[in-house]
């Protein structure tokens, strides 16, 4: 299996890496290297997938010109990304699960985002889930097939900041051993 090539943070731990993303809306004038954009997509296949179906599809687009016209139909897109990665379920593939596939692969395009999210944040590429765009016009757009859906967007580019974490709620109020209300630490 290669491994990633992490060069920006390579001295961060996991942890750091998850606890460090963030969601990144304002981007600078920089392209990313297509090596890199080739290591998040890759982070996004090696998510988990119910029955190991795979049920996505990812269309990368990395063109200024296409970014602007998706820009468009996208209210929930800010900021010019450099970058943008469509993320798809390929519907024949996910009835393979039955009558949970859609539900599955739902999660396996969520689990996919959040390695290519963390993926790009180790090589200090900044992201953000985008779920508000027309899905209608971005498959004429991009020429994507009816079996092909459209379900969530990364934009992709070097922060103009990092914005420092909110607040989580504590692992004592979020966690139940054994049976609800019996709290972690306690």
């Amino acid at each position: 299996m290669p491994a990633l090539i992490f060069t920006v943070f390579s001295d961060m731990s996991f942890m750091d890496i998850i606890k460090g993303r963030r969601s990144i809306r304002s981007f600078q004038d920089k392209e990313i290297p297509r090596e890199h954009l080739k290591t998040i997509v890759e982070a996004g296949i090696w998510a988990p997938s119910g029955s190991n179906i795979q049920p996505w599809e990812f269309i990368l687009i990395d063109d200024s010109t296409l970014i602007k016209k998706i820009k468009l139909l996208s209210p929930g897109l800010y900021g010019v990304p450099k970058a943008l990665v469509i993320l798809c379920v390929n519907k024949k593939r996910s009835e393979k699960a039955g009558r949970l596939g859609e539900s599955l692969a739902i999660m396996d395009i969520s689990m996919a985002a959040q390695n290519m999210m963390l993926a790009a944040y180790s090589l200090g590429i900044g992201s953000c889930p985008i779920a508000s765009f027309n899905k209608k016009a971005l498959r004429e757009l991009l020429d994507i097939p009816e079996h092909v859906d459209p379900v969530l967007m990364i934009s992709l580019g070097y922060p103009t900041e990092w914005p420092t974490p909110p607040r989580r709620r504590p692992l004592e109020e979020v966690v139940h051993v054994n049976e609800y209300g019996k709290h972690f630490g306690r």
